[in-house]
């Protein structure tokens, strides 16, 4: 759930740095889990480019910023001679293609006014490491480039940008349209200091977008005229994109009035719901590994729920919720969580000890705790899974907490205790918290 919008989404963590009432999907409970505010990743949602989600709006009448992509200067000079060809455009907008907002103010959005610009931008742009307020620190490398066409020509009126997105409000059980007549690259800035300029309309998904509601959008955005009617077309059909795809968010930022009054979509950041894609097949391959984890994709490859952290303790478990708990017992124990690990209902040796070799491949990690509840699963077999697991992988340098609860739980400890290796057993979550501090004490 990606990055860069801004709604009110109860059940979240609140970014202290916004205005009241203003949480970013970033900080999503599950999605953010400790509040990572660099991090994008969001469980059960797929992130892609911006030219995918360009080519998913054009197929419900979007309008968009027409563009080529390129994955070298040579390949972007003859994106942009087929792009003059077909749209008449003679300058260009060559646009770093990351999985992040503000590439603009990062030097990943550049115009070039010739070919010759387009081939030098393209190559300072391919293979940078891009560093944006989305990316941390250590930025994402850039693969591709889409070259656009220049939409910002003179004619009859003022060109004028906005701001929209199409998004779940989990507190009313609708979907709500956000809009601003502030659009551009410092939305931010605008929902933390004029939060009175954010417009909201909610829709309800049991009827859809009303028409009456696409025309009270475009009459607050204040257009009027060919415009007012481009907008009306804009919102429904971009409502519409939003809704037959079952995705997590649509943001357009901005949405693009036009000198000659066109409306159209000049950016487009789309979040993909994961759990909808068995009716979407076909979206599956718009996944872009280059931009995940690279223990996070090793993770999904095996089935397993992980979302790296910047903490010490590495943790797995089986389920969500217990997940959340075991991190805030991390927390409390005076450790910081290193991971989100979910092996699920049935562990058994293989995924364990999956989990055990990409926890260890963070060099943070001074401790794992493993915490299961053996419901579906009994608790002795996750011990001999355990127990499998730590000889297959040999030496494992860091100590290891292993907390089991629920069917056989005592033979599930009894098998721990009486292994010989480096692992300490708990029956009570709060046992398993003095174990982490013991152990992170003596390093």
């Amino acid at each position: 759930m990606q990055t860069g919008c801004f709604c009110e989404m109860p059940g979240t963590y609140q970014n202290p740095a916004e205005s009241p009432g203003s949480v970013s999907p970033d900080y999503c409970l599950l999605s953010r889990l400790l509040i990572r505010p660099e991090s994008h990743f969001q469980l059960t949602s797929m992130n892609i480019h911006e030219y995918q989600g360009k080519e998913i709006l054009k197929r419900y009448g979007v309008r968009v910023q027409e563009g080529i992509t390129a994955n070298t200067a040579e390949e972007a000079v003859e994106a942009a001679k087929k792009l003059t060809a077909e749209t008449g455009t003679s300058w260009y907008v060559v646009k770093a293609q990351i999985h992040a907002g503000g590439r603009g103010k990062g030097g990943g959005v550049k115009l070039a006014k010739n070919l010759e610009q387009v081939k030098d931008i393209a190559g300072q742009i391919i293979g940078m490491q891009l560093v944006t307020k989305q990316t941390g620190a250590e930025g994402r490398k850039v693969h591709k480039v889409l070259v656009a066409q220049d939409v910002y020509y003179p004619g009859e009126s003022e060109t004028k940008e906005y701001y929209m997105s199409v998004l779940l409000d989990r507190a009313t059980g609708k979907n709500v349209i956000i809009y601003t007549t502030e659009g551009g690259m410092d939305i931010e800035e605008v929902a933390e200091e004029h939060p009175d300029k954010i417009n909201k309309e909610y829709v309800d998904p049991a009827v859809g977008l009303r028409p009456f509601q696409a025309s009270k959008i475009a009459f607050n955005l204040g257009l009027t005229g060919p415009a007012q009617k481009e907008m009306v077309k804009f919102v429904s059909a971009l409502y519409k994109a939003y809704d037959d795809t079952d995705s997590a968010m649509f943001e357009i930022n901005p949405v693009l009035k036009t000198s000659d009054n066109k409306i159209l979509a000049v950016d487009a950041k789309v979040t993909l719901d994961e759990n909808a894609l068995y009716r979407h097949k076909d979206f599956a391959a718009l996944r872009d590994t280059n931009e995940e984890d690279p223990l996070e994709v090793e993770a999904s490859e095996s089935n397993l729920n992980y979302v790296k952290l910047d903490g010490n303790v590495g943790c797995m478990v089986n389920g969500a919720g217990l997940a959340m708990a075991t991190m805030d017992i991390i927390k409390l124990s005076g450790g910081e969580p290193a991971n989100f690990l979910d092996v699920g209902g049935g562990a058994n040796a293989q995924t364990v000890e999956a989990g055990f070799r990409i926890i260890l491949k963070d060099p943070n990690v001074k401790a794992i705790l493993i915490n299961i509840f053996g419901g579906i699963v009994r608790c002795d077999r996750v011990a001999n899974g355990v127990v499998e697991a730590y000889k297959n992988i040999g030496d494992i340098k860091v100590p290891i907490i292993v907390r089991l609860q629920g069917t056989n739980a005592e033979e599930g400890a009894r098998i721990i205790d009486e292994s010989g290796l480096k692992v300490y057993s708990a029956v009570l979550l709060k046992d398993a918290a003095e174990k982490v501090k013991e152990v992170l004490a003596m390093q």
